[in-house]
């Protein structure tokens, strides 16, 4: 039998001010990874930790683990986290919202003096955010469970153009010990990891319901440096037959990628593509045919099946549109993550969770890549929950009422007190 536990919100909506209040910028907040507003969130959070009197870790990495220890500490721990990175002039509860519901959730067990039956840890992970800094998926939750390949750490960071081992050693954590392998978590000693984040589309806020919970996390294949090379020349002087049009031959390619997006979309296959960005180079102007665009592209899917076929798709297009325009398509390296299925047995136990406290729930896919795809690949029992959010996110007008917040809280934690004993 439970006892009557309430997660301590209060400690959460103080945590929530104080990370806006450390990392605002203009409008939104910026929380660079491996930098001075990362810095701040993990410092704010573990003297919050400290306050409770939570075992506190940091790995190699960075990660930041604050325990409420359990009756059997040898057992495999729950873990409950996110990151508290965001991107720049982002919002304040993307990725923070899943690390202060654990901190709420083991604050109001601390409270009602719980000891769960096994550890439950609260995990602060680095660097989630790998489109805005590191071009690569989920570094810090990869390193802390042993699945970062040591070239990864070469990988530069977006603005200072400086390596993830660089950005590592500065904060004072040791990218040799990830390159050897050395790391924290695993199979071997978790038992299961939730993570819960606010949704970034916009179902439950049409669907009126506060949580749902994720099915499944989408894998990836991008494009971040590809580029159509053609041939600049006078705009008035040159006849179409004559044009190498870098501009022309990528709208092409947009267009139909857009429509092969929208047959298989018909035939059942959900995906997303998107072209993220698009551009003639500096030597573009006025009066000219571009001779060079710019452009990457982003193709997600729960079924790895989907993202190929955009991609054999693209291949086809690709080679056409050069053969009948004279241009030459350098697609760069290609990046990307797997897709994850989330547990069903995690899944169930929340829903059981919501339905013992009368709390509205549906299932979700996520349509963004999160920590607990990274889980997933380890062979840890992962699962996510999303609260509703208004204003979609990556954005500074990213929103989330307290009360759906305090709703998903308590689904944590009663999930996390079942499972631990």
């Amino acid at each position: 039998m439970l006892p009557n536990l309430t997660p301590d919100t209060d400690l959460a909506a103080e945590l929530f001010a104080g990370l806006r209040a450390g990392s605002t910028d203009g409008e939104g907040v910026t929380r660079e990874a491996y930098g001075p507003g990362e810095r701040m969130a993990h410092a704010l959070v573990r003297a919050a930790a400290d306050r409770l009197g939570l075992e506190s870790t940091v790995d190699v990495a960075g990660n930041l683990y604050m325990t409420l220890p359990g009756a059997d500490r040898a057992a495999k721990r729950i873990v409950i986290g996110s990151h508290l990175d965001s991107v720049r002039q982002g919002g304040n509860y993307d990725g923070a919202a899943g690390v202060l519901a654990g901190m709420a959730a083991v604050a109001g067990m601390k409270r009602a003096g719980f000891v769960p039956g096994r550890d439950i840890t609260v995990m602060a992970i680095r660097a989630e955010e790998a489109g805005a800094w590191f071009p690569v998926s989920y570094p810090g939750s990869r390193m802390a469970l042993g699945l970062l390949k040591p070239d990864g750490l070469e990988i530069r960071r977006q603005d200072s153009g400086r390596t993830l081992a660089e950005h590592m050693k500065e904060e004072g954590f040791d990218p040799n010990a990830v390159a050897r392998g050395e790391h924290a978590i695993g199979a071997h000693n978790v038992a299961a990891f939730l993570e819960l984040h606010i949704e970034q589309g916009p179902v439950l806020e049409t669907e009126q319901v506060p949580i749902g919970i994720v099915t499944g996390i989408p894998g990836s294949r991008r494009l971040r440096q590809a580029r159509v090379v053609g041939e600049y020349n006078h705009s008035g002087a040159t006849p179409r037959k004559y044009r190498r049009d870098a501009a022309a031959a990528l709208a092409e390619l947009v267009h139909r990628m857009d429509e092969e997006w929208c047959r298989l979309d018909a035939m059942g296959h959900a995906l997303v593509c998107t072209f993220c960005t698009m551009a003639t180079t500096a030597e573009a102007g006025f009066t000219k045919i571009a001779g060079e665009a710019t452009f990457s592209l982003d193709v997600r899917s729960v079924s790895p099946h989907a993202c190929d076929l955009m991609f054999e798709a693209m291949h086809r297009f690709m080679a056409d549109i050069e053969a009948r325009r004279g241009v030459r398509f350098e697609r760069g390296p290609e990046t990307g993550s797997r897709a994850a299925i989330m547990d069903e047995g995690i899944r169930a136990g929340l829903a059981r969770a919501a339905d013992a406290l009368g709390i509205r729930h549906i299932p979700i896919a996520s349509g963004a890549g999160h920590d607990a795809a990274a889980f997933a690949e380890a062979k840890v029992p992962s699962s996510m929950l999303f609260v509703r959010n208004q204003n979609g996110s990556h954005n500074p007008k990213e929103d989330m009422r307290m009360e759906d917040f305090a709703a998903a809280c308590a689904v944590v934690q009663r999930w996390a007190a079942e499972m631990a004993q």
